[in-house]
């Protein structure tokens, strides 16, 4: 089972991501919050397998450099509204596993998921 943490400023969003991930085998939803600062408390608590995340809010980019220091073996992937080249090589330098579009398709979205939680399984669809 791979669990699952979810930060988001936008709650529509939040709340849009667990309705699609909710019924997904394997993937257990532990949390998901809109305040970035609670959420690297939470993570430290929950120790999710892989957390995903906005980083366009002001505090986006720093919570992830707080939570790859603090927990580093927990995979990040930031979703992001529209992509952004710079953002893009900024976050994985920083040590993000990916950076997707929250628009990618829910499979799409369960399949990359398991792929940074087990990188070394084959992780068939």
């Amino acid at each position: 089972m791979v669990k699952l943490l979810i930060i988001d400023s936008h709650s529509l969003v939040r709340e849009a991501l667990e309705k699609r991930l909710q019924t997904a085998v394997g993937l257990e939803i532990v949390g998901s919050l809109g305040r970035y600062a609670e959420a690297v408390q939470e993570a430290r608590v929950l120790a999710p397998d892989v957390i995903l995340m906005e980083t366009k809010a002001p505090e986006g980019l720093e919570t992830l450099a707080t939570l790859r220091q603090l927990i580093p073996d927990t995979a990040v992937i930031v979703l992001t509204s529209y992509p952004d080249s710079r953002e893009e090589d900024q976050v994985r330098q920083m040590g993000a596993a990916r950076y997707l579009l929250k628009t990618l398709d829910t499979r799409s979205l369960v399949r990359e998921i398991r792929n940074v939680a087990r990188p070394n399984e084959s992780n068939g669809g």
